[in-house]
């Protein structure tokens, strides 16, 4: 996705009242990058479908490599501190070529060794987009 549409779609996850104050990522053959330092602790991207949980039930794993997913969402300052980690380890595992248990195995693990922040609050995150796709099934409303 070309840097300004990508850029574009991630600030429509939120209000403008947050995402234009928000650090704005963009997807790279590494993982995410700043592309916009924000001011007010919130960050916004577009996951792919191999951003999404691990522990994503397997009818729903298909949704990994499918490269129809785009799905912006924008965390909140402590949400981003918390659980934006998880989303990018997820993200940087899946470009280096790993599959979902794969994935799960890494994220546990860095996890264990204390590599990623323990989440023992509420977070939110803003998917508010109306230009949101989430995977081929999202337009007919049942998973594929």
């Amino acid at each position: 996705m070309p840097r300004a549409a990508e850029m574009a779609l991630a600030a429509t996850a939120a209000p403008a009242a947050i995402s234009d104050h928000a650090t704005i990522k963009i997807l790279t053959r590494a993982g995410y990058e700043v592309a916009r330092q924000g001011d007010n602790g919130a960050v916004c991207v577009v996951m792919r479908g191999f951003s999404a949980p691990t522990y994503t039930p397997a009818q729903f794993r298909g949704l990994v490599y499918d490269p129809t997913v785009h799905a912006p969402i924008c965390f909140t300052a402590p949400a981003a501190r918390t659980v934006l980690p998880y989303y990018e380890l997820r993200t940087r595992l899946a470009l280096e070529g790993l599959g979902p248990d794969q994935i799960q195995q890494r994220v546990e693990a860095a996890y264990a060794r204390g590599e990623l922040p323990r989440r023992d609050g509420v977070s939110f995150a803003y998917m508010w987009s109306r230009h949101q796709q989430l995977g081929r099934a999202s337009t007919r409303g049942t998973p594929t």
